[in-house]
């Protein structure tokens, strides 16, 4: 009986990292049209979060605050997510806390715009 219920919780583990790998790989093809590193690179996403019916929240930032194209981005990362098969919705948080800066960035994008 331990055994089968190892394996229950396993494969629902399993299952939920396949599904969060799905939503970075989907967030590394948005792209900031001024920027060409992805907003997942860019250290732009704070904190993703997955509920057990599969709704997905994001946390996210943008380099300014007053990005003229941010609903482009939001509306992007939106349809990409949702179009997921185990993603029943998204909400995108945007926040400012704490203040994004260059450091947040993976040493990728870095080199990708001469940073390294």
């Amino acid at each position: 009986m331990r055994i089968i219920i190892k394996l229950f919780i396993t494969t629902n583990m399993a299952e939920f990292l396949d599904l969060e790998d799905k939503i970075v790989k989907m967030l590394r093809t948005v792209y900031d049209p001024e920027i060409p590193v992805n907003v997942y690179d860019l250290g732009l996403i704070y904190k993703i979060d997955v509920s057990d019916n599969g709704h997905v929240t994001i946390d996210m930032t943008l380099t300014a605050p007053n990005c003229p194209i941010s609903d482009f981005i939001f509306e992007d990362i939106r349809s990409k997510i949702e179009s997921i098969e185990e993603v029943n919705g998204v909400d995108i948080n945007l926040v400012f806390e704490p203040a994004w800066d260059k450091s947040m960035m993976s040493k990728e994008a870095q080199a990708e715009l001469g940073l390294l």
